[in-house]
Protein backbone atom coordinates (compact mmCIF):
# COMPACT_ATOMS: atom_id res chain seq x y z
CA UNK A 1 0.00 0.00 0.00
CA UNK A 2 1.47 3.25 -0.79
CA UNK A 3 1.99 6.53 1.51
CA UNK A 4 -0.12 8.36 -0.65
CA UNK A 5 -3.22 5.81 -0.09
CA UNK A 6 -2.14 5.61 3.97
CA UNK A 7 -2.35 9.41 3.99
CA UNK A 8 -5.64 9.64 2.49
CA UNK A 9 -8.73 10.58 3.38
CA UNK A 10 -10.94 8.05 4.79
CA UNK A 11 -14.46 8.91 5.49
CA UNK A 12 -17.33 6.61 7.46
CA UNK A 13 -20.74 7.52 6.37
CA UNK A 14 -24.23 5.81 8.16
CA UNK A 15 -27.06 4.78 5.24
CA UNK A 16 -24.46 4.95 2.78
CA UNK A 17 -25.85 3.10 0.41
CA UNK A 18 -29.28 5.35 -0.23
CA UNK A 19 -30.39 8.75 -0.57
CA UNK A 20 -27.89 11.36 0.36
CA UNK A 21 -25.54 8.94 2.07
CA UNK A 22 -25.30 7.32 -1.30
CA UNK A 23 -24.89 10.95 -3.03
CA UNK A 24 -21.83 11.60 -0.57
CA UNK A 25 -20.51 8.27 -0.96
CA UNK A 26 -20.20 8.78 -4.49
CA UNK A 27 -18.84 12.28 -4.58
CA UNK A 28 -16.38 11.71 -1.56
CA UNK A 29 -15.09 8.18 -3.94
CA UNK A 30 -14.74 10.84 -6.87
CA UNK A 31 -12.74 12.98 -4.57
CA UNK A 32 -10.29 10.55 -3.65
CA UNK A 33 -11.97 9.37 -0.42
CA UNK A 34 -11.78 5.40 0.53
CA UNK A 35 -15.12 5.29 2.24
CA UNK A 36 -16.97 2.89 4.49
CA UNK A 37 -20.69 2.92 4.98
CA UNK A 38 -22.84 1.53 6.83
CA UNK A 39 -26.68 0.40 6.51
CA UNK A 40 -29.14 -2.25 8.15
CA UNK A 41 -29.77 -3.54 4.88
CA UNK A 42 -26.06 -5.61 3.75
CA UNK A 43 -28.16 -7.22 0.26
CA UNK A 44 -28.52 -3.00 -0.55
CA UNK A 45 -24.89 -1.90 0.83
CA UNK A 46 -23.64 -4.74 -1.80
CA UNK A 47 -25.75 -3.79 -4.53
CA UNK A 48 -24.55 -0.26 -3.87
CA UNK A 49 -21.07 -1.30 -4.22
CA UNK A 50 -22.03 -3.32 -7.66
CA UNK A 51 -23.45 -0.08 -8.81
CA UNK A 52 -20.00 2.31 -8.03
CA UNK A 53 -17.92 -0.31 -8.81
CA UNK A 54 -15.34 1.30 -6.90
CA UNK A 55 -13.35 -1.86 -5.87
CA UNK A 56 -11.02 -1.79 -2.13
CA UNK A 57 -11.98 1.72 -1.72
CA UNK A 58 -15.29 1.64 -1.00
CA UNK A 59 -15.57 -1.20 2.76
CA UNK A 60 -19.83 -2.20 3.14
CA UNK A 61 -20.28 -2.99 6.96
CA UNK A 62 -23.95 -3.83 7.31
CA UNK A 63 -24.92 -2.50 10.79
CA UNK A 64 -27.54 -1.06 12.99
CA UNK A 65 -27.03 3.23 13.53
CA UNK A 66 -28.42 3.12 17.49
CA UNK A 67 -26.27 0.50 18.48
CA UNK A 68 -22.76 1.35 19.99
CA UNK A 69 -21.32 -1.82 19.82
CA UNK A 70 -22.15 -2.35 16.28
CA UNK A 71 -21.00 1.35 15.43
CA UNK A 72 -17.60 0.96 17.13
CA UNK A 73 -17.32 -2.14 14.90
CA UNK A 74 -17.77 -0.38 11.81
CA UNK A 75 -15.04 2.35 12.84
CA UNK A 76 -12.40 -0.59 13.78
CA UNK A 77 -13.19 -1.96 10.61
CA UNK A 78 -13.01 1.41 8.62
CA UNK A 79 -8.76 1.99 10.47
CA UNK A 80 -8.11 -2.08 10.09
CA UNK A 81 -8.79 -1.93 5.95
CA UNK A 82 -7.73 1.27 5.64
CA UNK A 83 -5.23 2.33 8.29
CA UNK A 84 -7.10 5.90 9.58
CA UNK A 85 -10.12 7.69 9.83
CA UNK A 86 -10.38 10.93 9.33
CA UNK A 87 -14.27 11.97 8.62
CA UNK A 88 -17.59 10.23 9.72
CA UNK A 89 -20.93 11.72 8.23
CA UNK A 90 -23.87 10.77 10.56
CA UNK A 91 -26.56 10.50 7.61
CA UNK A 92 -28.83 7.19 8.84
CA UNK A 93 -32.08 9.12 9.65
CA UNK A 94 -36.30 8.72 9.76
CA UNK A 95 -39.13 10.24 9.28
CA UNK A 96 -42.79 8.76 10.73
CA UNK A 97 -44.29 11.68 8.73
CA UNK A 98 -47.37 12.49 11.54
CA UNK A 99 -47.48 14.62 14.27
CA UNK A 100 -48.28 14.61 18.12
CA UNK A 101 -51.94 14.47 17.81
CA UNK A 102 -52.52 11.33 15.35
CA UNK A 103 -48.78 9.80 15.37
CA UNK A 104 -48.14 6.45 16.78
CA UNK A 105 -45.48 7.03 19.67
CA UNK A 106 -43.87 3.36 18.95
CA UNK A 107 -42.82 4.80 15.65
CA UNK A 108 -41.63 7.41 17.42
CA UNK A 109 -39.06 5.97 19.69
CA UNK A 110 -37.27 4.28 16.31
CA UNK A 111 -37.14 7.75 14.91
CA UNK A 112 -35.92 8.82 18.12
CA UNK A 113 -33.38 5.90 18.50
CA UNK A 114 -31.87 6.57 14.71
CA UNK A 115 -31.94 10.13 14.51
CA UNK A 116 -30.66 11.22 18.00
CA UNK A 117 -28.59 8.43 19.77
CA UNK A 118 -27.62 7.13 15.83
CA UNK A 119 -25.30 10.28 15.30
CA UNK A 120 -24.37 10.41 19.29
CA UNK A 121 -22.60 6.85 19.18
CA UNK A 122 -21.07 7.23 16.26
CA UNK A 123 -19.57 10.44 17.61
CA UNK A 124 -18.44 8.25 20.39
CA UNK A 125 -17.39 5.36 18.69
CA UNK A 126 -15.01 7.56 15.95
CA UNK A 127 -13.67 10.28 18.34
CA UNK A 128 -10.45 8.52 19.49
CA UNK A 129 -9.65 7.77 16.00
CA UNK A 130 -10.50 11.32 14.91
CA UNK A 131 -8.11 13.04 17.24
CA UNK A 132 -5.38 10.96 16.58
CA UNK A 133 -5.98 12.29 12.26
CA UNK A 134 -7.23 15.98 13.54
CA UNK A 135 -10.40 14.80 11.82
CA UNK A 136 -14.15 15.82 11.09
CA UNK A 137 -17.67 14.92 12.02
CA UNK A 138 -20.25 16.17 9.82
CA UNK A 139 -23.76 15.71 11.51
CA UNK A 140 -26.88 15.86 8.44
CA UNK A 141 -29.25 17.19 10.26
CA UNK A 142 -32.67 19.17 8.73
CA UNK A 143 -34.63 22.59 8.27
CA UNK A 144 -37.18 21.27 10.53
CA UNK A 145 -34.33 21.42 13.49
CA UNK A 146 -34.27 24.88 12.52
CA UNK A 147 -37.90 26.21 12.34
CA UNK A 148 -40.43 24.20 13.40
CA UNK A 149 -43.37 23.13 12.03
CA UNK A 150 -46.90 22.02 14.16
CA UNK A 151 -46.50 19.08 16.38
CA UNK A 152 -43.92 17.44 14.42
CA UNK A 153 -41.70 14.93 16.44
CA UNK A 154 -39.41 14.24 13.49
CA UNK A 155 -38.79 18.25 13.52
CA UNK A 156 -38.00 17.68 17.62
CA UNK A 157 -35.33 14.54 16.51
CA UNK A 158 -33.82 16.82 14.32
CA UNK A 159 -33.94 20.29 16.84
CA UNK A 160 -31.36 17.72 19.11
CA UNK A 161 -29.49 16.95 16.44
CA UNK A 162 -28.70 20.51 16.05
CA UNK A 163 -28.02 20.44 19.78
CA UNK A 164 -25.62 17.46 19.61
CA UNK A 165 -23.73 19.71 16.76
CA UNK A 166 -22.98 22.01 19.43
CA UNK A 167 -22.72 20.00 21.86
CA UNK A 168 -19.93 17.67 20.27
CA UNK A 169 -17.90 20.86 19.00
CA UNK A 170 -17.62 22.36 22.42
CA UNK A 171 -16.27 19.28 23.39
CA UNK A 172 -13.67 18.43 20.94
CA UNK A 173 -12.06 22.40 20.41
CA UNK A 174 -9.15 22.49 21.27
CA UNK A 175 -8.47 19.21 19.89
CA UNK A 176 -8.01 19.70 15.63
CA UNK A 177 -11.59 17.95 14.92
CA UNK A 178 -13.96 19.90 13.37
CA UNK A 179 -17.54 19.90 13.95
CA UNK A 180 -20.36 20.62 11.20
CA UNK A 181 -24.37 20.63 11.10
CA UNK A 182 -25.52 20.18 7.38
CA UNK A 183 -29.37 20.90 7.61
CA UNK A 184 -30.77 20.51 4.18
CA UNK A 185 -34.49 21.55 3.17
CA UNK A 186 -36.21 19.36 1.07
CA UNK A 187 -34.94 16.46 -1.08
CA UNK A 188 -35.85 14.07 -3.56
CA UNK A 189 -34.65 10.47 -1.28
CA UNK A 190 -36.27 7.65 -0.32
CA UNK A 191 -36.94 9.67 3.10
CA UNK A 192 -40.77 10.49 1.47
CA UNK A 193 -41.50 6.65 0.61
CA UNK A 194 -43.27 6.10 3.67
CA UNK A 195 -45.32 9.27 3.25
CA UNK A 196 -48.62 8.79 1.53
CA UNK A 197 -48.48 10.67 -1.62
CA UNK A 198 -44.96 10.85 -1.31
CA UNK A 199 -42.45 14.02 -1.32
CA UNK A 200 -45.16 17.22 -0.94
CA UNK A 201 -45.31 19.19 -3.96
CA UNK A 202 -42.92 22.74 -4.32
CA UNK A 203 -39.40 22.99 -4.88
CA UNK A 204 -37.13 19.87 -4.36
CA UNK A 205 -33.09 19.24 -4.05
CA UNK A 206 -31.25 16.40 -4.79
CA UNK A 207 -29.44 14.47 -3.02
CA UNK A 208 -25.73 15.49 -4.59
CA UNK A 209 -26.83 19.19 -4.00
CA UNK A 210 -26.40 18.18 0.00
CA UNK A 211 -23.65 15.94 -0.82
CA UNK A 212 -21.61 18.93 -2.27
CA UNK A 213 -22.48 20.59 0.87
CA UNK A 214 -21.34 17.76 2.85
CA UNK A 215 -18.17 17.22 0.99
CA UNK A 216 -17.38 20.87 1.38
CA UNK A 217 -17.34 20.56 4.97
CA UNK A 218 -14.86 17.59 4.96
CA UNK A 219 -12.39 19.43 2.27
CA UNK A 220 -11.85 22.27 4.97
CA UNK A 221 -8.16 23.13 5.55
CA UNK A 222 -6.59 22.15 9.05
CA UNK A 223 -7.45 25.05 11.12
CA UNK A 224 -10.90 26.05 9.70
CA UNK A 225 -14.53 24.13 10.24
CA UNK A 226 -17.53 25.16 9.03
CA UNK A 227 -19.83 24.89 11.96
CA UNK A 228 -23.82 25.21 10.08
CA UNK A 229 -24.55 25.07 6.68
CA UNK A 230 -28.69 25.24 5.93
CA UNK A 231 -29.43 24.55 2.18
CA UNK A 232 -33.03 24.77 0.97
CA UNK A 233 -34.09 24.92 -2.75
CA UNK A 234 -35.10 28.31 -3.78
CA UNK A 235 -38.69 28.84 -2.77
CA UNK A 236 -38.66 26.23 0.29
CA UNK A 237 -40.24 28.90 2.70
CA UNK A 238 -39.21 26.44 6.05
Amino acid sequence: MSAKIIDGPVTLITGGGTGIGAATTRLLLDRGHRVAITGRRKERLEEFAAEVGAGDALLTVPGDATDFESVQAAVQATVAAFGRLTGVVANAGLSTHDDLADGDPDQWRDMLLTNVLGPAVLVKAALPALRETQGRIVLVGSTAGVKNTPGNFYSVTKWAVSALAENARVLVTGSGVGVTLVAPGRVETPFWDSREGGAPGGPIMTPDNVAASIEFALSQPAGIEINSVVIRPTGQVF
